[in-house]
């Protein structure tokens, strides 16, 4: 037998083989597209799961059968690589938004992997369906399987802008990818920034996206430094979202706390992304070890369900500060994030900037829209067709009916239907299928509300398809549903200064506004950014404390026993409701029965200023804001109160403003805060006002700033207003001045404040129902007149017991108002 040998050039033969090879791997696994987000790996897993249907609403199934489902039909790879990219979807700290729902073990941040895919179910998350919508709407291109047996999707619609939002990460032959995860609403808020300006779409620049996206928005949070190597003049992360490459700085999210003794420890509340916890802690011990770190007491891993916590005792007299600064020199807590966005564009990959990146997937969307319409319109032109012949034989029905019975067969009726009603084959067809129901008046006026509908329909659709405005704002309106569905706020914070600073300040957090609130029921939170919390009538737990503050700073919890307990900031779980908080005692060494009376947001590290407490029984004391601890992990004591007495306010001062105290039989107060001489923590007060009778007691006590007024109400509801000048000033420990004439019905004043007239006032009743209004409410009375108003409707037994203005962080004098 002659066979025919060919010869070749091996270097030839090789180089074509190895490219070949190459490219493969390039388009057909390592690198995602720029348009869905996704590697083939990854669509696959989410088409097969669509065609098994299995929905965010549908129960769960077992891996094994949708990794199988995967390899015998799209997937001709190993089972471990379908798996493992499922997991990945199914993991809260891998991707910024799951795209699968999974079931079981599926893998931890300590890196722990996900159990064997016998023991694991999974469905498509409600996110993931999301990539899928109208892909049954010829909306994509299908291509073979790897046998030429099935169809499968080359890319998917992509209703969310998955590359970004997600990110990705692959190493291909001579090439890599390496795309952080983003915030959904700020992505989409970047693209509706560009649909609004396509006019002007090339003179957007860098700059203008990050306004709205203000960097990568990791799954793990922790601080991302933009001037990665310690200039401030090069901002790393607009180069890097400028040429499409460049690296980040990324540190864990950290607070210090004092222990007492002379002992602290450092609490990591936040981890870089993609570093693993128990590397982590390995990490750090062996340095302990090998005596490269010096100062560690003890390290616990006291993370549970309420996130990650992970303490570092130090020594008795170790500086944290330059702890902290070698642990974040020698172990991941601060890590550099290398990005390249490196993607498929047009099967060919590309290094795409912020901008290109962002107009692929505007690009892919505006072909969906156009797909999707031209796909409806010709649906609905035909069903269009349809009902014109059907309305045109309820028309002509005793005609209709009468051809019928004289042909013989039912291509005679048809073909004599065509020509007596000059109607086309299909609507022949359809006016023979039609069921004797059809004929009753209701359903002929259904059969024209449809059609009216259709023509409508198609109207719309020859509109959208000839218009790109309109095509661009159907875009854009899809994204805004997608936005308010699942998009959520950062959880990554982004800094504008550089990481290389080893002062203790720099290791604190970034400042940040935000709203803390305390509710009624004892649950701590913050807000989202600058939002001022929302109190309703169906708030389920209203708060009873709300003052705003920064991140990097610290809230002090005062109980009515003179105690006090901090917190971080940072620390305090960001909510939209504040009743889905956490509890106080759960965040401090407080317990569950300690009786808040006052909370506070101070900035760590002040030095100038001081907090001036008063007590139900007259008692009244100054501290210095030098003095106090700062972050503590332990309860310390501010005043000592005896027998039944209660601290009941605590509030910042300069040192040189005045103080009204205000008692419930309406004497009030005034003097200067310096009568007051500043003593040490643990000591009791010195006597305020010289209250009437054994039972007398302060009901408010407020800085007395000039041009504002004294808010008082009784605890039957009446209230008035009187300006603060009006009260004089007089030397401590007096009896004052009277402050309103009371009503008859009122046993005494409840409550008393001191604020602007447009300032909004928490009053606290008896049943514990906060109650919110403006100062400006209550009529507007010359002090110690009688009168008033009923502001407040009690029940029977309800009584007004406490009342409180928002505080400021710190003390600010104010412009007097003009009195009305």
């Amino acid at each position: 037998m002659i066979t025919d040998i060919q010869q070749v050039n091996i270097e030839q033969e090789m180089r074509d083989a190895y490219l070949d090879y190459a490219m493969s791997v390039i388009v057909s696994r390592a690198l995602p597209d720029a348009r869905d987000g996704l590697k083939p790996v990854h669509r696959r897993v989410l088409y097969a799961m669509h065609d098994m249907g299995l929905r965010s609403d549908t129960p769960f199934k077992k891996s094994a059968r949708i990794v199988g489902e995967v390899l015998g039909k799209y997937h001709p790879h190993g089972d471990s690589a379908v798996y493992d990219a499922m997991v990945r979807m199914a993991q809260d700290f891998s991707l910024r938004y799951m795209l699968v729902d999974g079931q079981g073990n599926f893998g931890s941040i300590d890196g722990d992997s996900a159990a064997a895919m016998r023991y694991t179910e999974a469905r498509m998350h409600e996110l993931g369906e999301e990539l899928l919508v109208d892909i049954d709407k010829n909306t994509v291109d299908f291509i073979d399987n790897f046998d030429g047996s099935l169809q499968e999707p080359g890319v998917l619609p992509a209703s969310i802008p998955n590359l970004l939002v997600n990110g990705s990460s692959g190493i291909a032959v001579g090439m890599s990818t390496n795309i952080p995860p983003h915030n959904l609403n700020e992505v989409c808020d970047a693209l509706n920034y560009m649909l609004e300006n396509w006019s002007s779409l090339d003179d957007i620049s860098v700059d203008d996206l990050m306004r709205f996206i203000k960097g990568p928005d990791f799954p793990t949070g922790g601080v991302v430094y933009r001037h990665a190597n310690g200039s401030e003049d090069e901002d790393s992360l607009v180069a890097a979202y400028a040429t499409g490459q460049g690296k980040i700085t990324v540190r864990a999210k950290v607070h210090i706390e004092d222990m007492g003794r002379g002992k602290s420890r450092i609490i990591v509340s936040e981890l870089p992304y993609q570093v693993n916890k128990t590397s982590l802690i390995e990490r750090i011990a062996s340095l302990a070890q090998n005596g490269k770190l010096e100062g560690l007491a003890d390290m616990r891993d006291e993370s549970d369900r309420q996130g990650l916590r992970l303490v570092i005792e130090l020594q008795r007299g170790a500086d944290a500060s330059k702890i902290l600064a070698s642990l974040f020199r020698l172990t991941p807590l601060q890590d550099t994030f290398g990005i390249r966005l490196l993607a498929l564009v047009d099967s060919q990959p590309r290094l795409l900037t912020l901008k290109q990146a962002l107009r692929v997937y505007l690009d892919h969307r505006f072909e969906i829209v156009r797909r999707r319409s031209e796909y409806d319109l010709a649906r609905a032109r035909d069903r269009a067709h349809i009902l014109e012949g059907l309305l045109k034989a309820l028309d002509n029905l005793d005609e209709v009916i009468a051809i019928i019975r004289r042909s013989r067969t039912v291509e005679t009726a048809r073909q004599n239907l065509i020509k007596a009603l000059s109607i086309t084959q299909v609507q022949a067809q359809a006016i023979l299928d039609m069921q004797l129901r059809r004929l009753a008046s209701l359903e002929r006026k259904k059969i024209q509300d449809e059609y009216a509908e259709k023509v409508k329909l198609i109207k719309y659709l020859e509109g959208l398809l000839q218009s790109p405005q309109k095509m661009r704002d159907v875009v854009a309106e899809e994204l805004k549903v997608i936005k308010s569905a699942y998009g959520d706020t950062r959880r990554t914070m982004i800094v504008g200064t550089r990481a290389s600073s080893t002062s203790a300040k720099d290791f604190m957090m970034p400042e940040e506004r935000v709203w803390v609130t305390l509710t009624v029921g004892g649950k701590l939170a913050r807000s989202f950014g600058e939002t001022v919390p929302k109190v309703t009538t169906n708030t389920k737990e209203p708060p009873r404390f709300v003052i705003q503050g920064l991140t990097n700073s610290i809230v002090y919890l005062f109980t009515s026993e003179g105690e006090c307990a901090t917190i971080p900031v940072h620390q305090l779980p960001q909510v939209e409701e504040p009743a889905d908080g956490a509890v106080f005692n759960g965040l401090c060494s407080l317990p569950a029965s300690a009786q808040i009376a006052s909370m506070l947001c101070l900035p760590a590290g002040l030095e100038n200023g001081y907090l001036f407490l008063a007590s139900e029984g007259g008692l009244v004391k100054r501290i210095r804001l030098a003095g106090l601890p700062g972050l503590s992990a332990n309860v310390f004591r501010v005043m000592n109160v005896n027998g039944s007495d209660r601290v009941g306010w605590v509030f910042p001062t300069d040192g040189q403003q005045e103080v009204v105290l205000t008692s419930d039989q309406a004497q009030a107060i005034r003097f200067k805060e310096s009568d007051v001489r500043p003593t040490g923590l643990p000591a009791g007060g010195m006597r305020g006002i010289k209250l009437l009778g054994q039972d007398g007691r302060v009901v408010g006590a407020s800085v007395a700033v000039p041009g504002r007024y004294m808010w008082t109400i009784t605890d039957d509801g009446v209230a008035k207003v009187s300006p603060m000048d009006e009260y004089p000033t007089q030397g401590r420990a007096g009896g004052g001045v009277i402050s309103m004439r009371l009503p008859k019905s009122s046993r005494g004043v409840a409550a008393a404040t001191v604020g602007r007239l447009d300032d909004t006032v928490i009053v606290l009743s008896n049943r514990n129902k906060p109650l919110y209004m403006r100062i400006g409410r209550a009529p507007l009375l010359k002090r110690g007149r009688a009168g008033g108003e009923q502001v407040i409707s009690l029940t029977r037994q309800g009584e007004i017991v406490a009342a409180v203005v928002n505080y400021q962080p710190i003390y600010e004098p104010a412009e007097a108002e003009p009195q009305t």
